[in-house]
């Protein structure tokens, strides 16, 4: 199971600090997971340029130009954030048996190891 998905709310814990223009200490939201490469795209953190090709659309309108984007992070460079504390922290899996409909199953959830609650 993994440690940080879709919609999580992250943050940076490495790189440099605001002050000197890094982005460590934001928070955000996890919006695409890259697994193949370990890395996550995090809302509004690692902000890139990207210069578009001036195009058209079937309407005629204009497209293109300088836009901001977020670029991936290393998903090491992040931490998942504690519900209740609003902290980073460190993630833990537990087997906790549901039963639905009388049928008993087995299932694997996450949880903050800082104060145990599930995420």
């Amino acid at each position: 199971m993994a440690n940080i998905k879709k919609g999580d709310l992250v943050q940076v814990i490495s790189g440099a600090t605001q002050a000197r223009g890094g982005d460590r200490g934001k928070q955000g939201r996890v919006i695409e997971v890259l697994v193949e490469r370990n890395r996550v795209v995090v809302e509004g953190v690692n902000l890139v340029t990207k210069h578009v090709r001036v195009g058209q659309t079937q309407r005629g309108t204009k497209t293109g130009g300088i836009e901001t984007m977020e670029a991936p992070i290393h998903v090491s460079n992040v931490a998942l954030v504690d519900p209740e504390t609003k902290t980073p922290t460190r993630v833990g899996h537990r087997n906790e048996e549901v039963t639905k409909d009388g049928v008993t199953k087995t299932v694997r959830v996450r949880y903050a190891k800082k104060s145990g609650k599930d995420l």
